[in-house]
């Protein structure tokens, strides 16, 4: 990519989700004040964008500490994408009662979010909303919209998307679950470089087994053990091949610069079918 390349960025869209959120956290470490932006409809269109060579990165969710791993983008790395991770964030969740300027709490009929923003506000909504009608929709962001539009209308989103859509913030931090996180990987094509440096160094294998055999996720493991490595997470995925037919995501802390981490890469490639390599990055 020559300096005159333009730099865009494929996210879960529309603007002012919380994956728009973590874009502009990966935005400001690489030094891009104003990369082009492109939106898209699910993480499949992220890593097809990036895979295509449509856009320079592509932002995705790897990791909610309330619903878990995202799956979408598990099998994406492990079947369908050539794309790697390049850094990863954690960003905080918080949860906002947004509505229209000229809003009145005792006027609002119909509370708006996506399916999960609703379901982790239960208690409060049925503590100050007993009744009211629970609109779906494809994002936080699009409810945030819908706020700023209709006074009858509340939104459950963050405060980026009520002050991108001119909704304002009538109550914060309304989540029934403090502490609710959300792990974003910026994704590139082989061979991309970022110039980010940080001393929180980890990588995302994913691996194959040759065949289904008692003691093999021991075996795994064990490797990891003997050499003294931090596992962070340890995922099974079916293969889509046949029923009962799984493979692993392992996440660790270290770097394949590590010598200890080489030889334990060698080891897995000498027992398993495939050993691929996610990425080695950056935890900013």
């Amino acid at each position: 990519m020559t300096s005159s390349s333009p730099v865009t960025i494929a996210f879960l869209g529309p603007i002012g989700t919380y994956t728009h959120e973590a874009v502009k956290i990966f935005a400001s470490h690489l030094g891009l004040e104003d990369p082009e932006l492109v939106e898209c409809s699910s993480f499949d269109e992220v890593f097809d964008a990036v895979d295509r060579g449509r856009c320079t990165y592509g932002v995705v969710g790897k990791e909610n500490s309330l619903e878990g791993p995202v799956t979408a983008t598990l099998d994406n790395f492990a079947f369908r994408s050539s794309s790697v991770i390049l850094a990863e964030t954690v960003l905080d969740i918080h949860h906002c009662l947004v509505v229209h300027p000229d809003a009145e709490l005792a006027s609002i009929t119909k509370i708006a979010s996506h399916s999960q923003g609703i379901a982790q506000c239960r208690r409060f909504l049925n503590e100050r909303f007993p009744g009211r009608q629970s609109l779906v929709t494809s994002s936080t962001a699009e409810s945030a919209r819908m706020a700023a539009q209709d006074p009858t209308i509340a939104g459950i989103a963050n405060a980026f998307a009520a002050e991108t859509y001119g909704a304002v913030v009538k109550e914060s931090d309304i989540e029934d679950h403090f502490g609710n996180q959300t792990v974003f990987a910026l994704i590139g094509r082989p061979g991309t470089e970022i110039n980010i440096t940080n001393d929180h160094m980890k990588t995302t294998l994913a691996l194959f087994m040759e065949v289904d055999r008692a003691g093999t996720l021991n075996m795994i493991l064990s490797e990891f053990a003997y050499a003294n490595i931090n596992l962070t997470m340890v995922q099974s995925r079916p293969t889509k091949q046949q029923l009962g037919d799984y493979m692993f995501f392992i996440e660790f802390d270290g770097s394949t610069r590590d010598l200890k981490v080489q030889t334990v890469l060698s080891c897995l490639r000498l027992k398993l079918r495939e050993v691929k390599v996610l990425g080695s990055y950056p935890v900013l």
